[in-house]
């Protein structure tokens, strides 16, 4: 039986760094024996079906096989379309009432617990607010990603040390849980 999953590529295409072509990525998925190969955008979102069950794994596997490819690491997260489907359920924030731009999952490798939040001042960041979700951190910015001084304090080594993350607008989530068939 065949799981449909969606890899979330870390800092890839980003100011001319780690270029990674999507028609390269789908064809590096599909060289690993994985079906029905999509990708969304250029920003390192591929939807894959697959025979196996380990997501871990999976993403191990991809990894590898794009520094064979590419000739560099991209830390790479998989996850089955049940999963993203939860994630989007769970949001803590009004997502129907906001702007794509103003809502982002923070997807990591592990849970992080809460000693990782320990020193943010959530005050001092108002009107900005994150929650922490199963191995996602949800991010309400009301002027976007790229002015947010939470955003930037939650990617600090303090926050993120020994995690693999990576940040993905809600339309991208919303998109990815479509694609999946969740």
């Amino acid at each position: 039986m065949t799981k449909k999953y969606a890899a979330l590529l870390r800092g890839i295409n980003v100011g001319g760094n780690k270029k990674v072509p999507m028609a390269e990525l789908r064809s590096v998925l599909e060289g690993l024996g994985h079906g029905d190969v999509r990708t969304y955008l250029q920003s390192g979102n591929a939807v894959f079906n697959s025979a196996r069950q380990d997501p871990t794994a999976l993403a191990r596997e991809l990894e590898a096989a794009i520094e064979a490819h590419f000739g560099f690491r991209v830390a790479c997260l998989v996850l089955d379309g049940a999963y993203l489907r939860g994630v989007a359920e769970a949001c803590p924030f009004p997502a129907a009432e906001l702007e794509g731009k103003q809502l982002h999952v923070t997807f990591c490798s592990e849970q992080p617990g809460p000693e990782r939040f320990a020193a943010l001042d959530e005050a001092a960041y108002l009107p900005e607010e994150y929650r922490i979700g199963d191995r996602v951190v949800y991010l309400h910015v009301p002027e976007g990603l790229g002015r947010s001084k939470l955003a930037e304090a939650l990617a600090k080594p303090a926050v993120v040390k020994g995690l693999d993350v990576t940040t993905r607008n809600w339309n991208t989530v919303a998109k990815l849980v479509e694609l999946t068939g969740a």
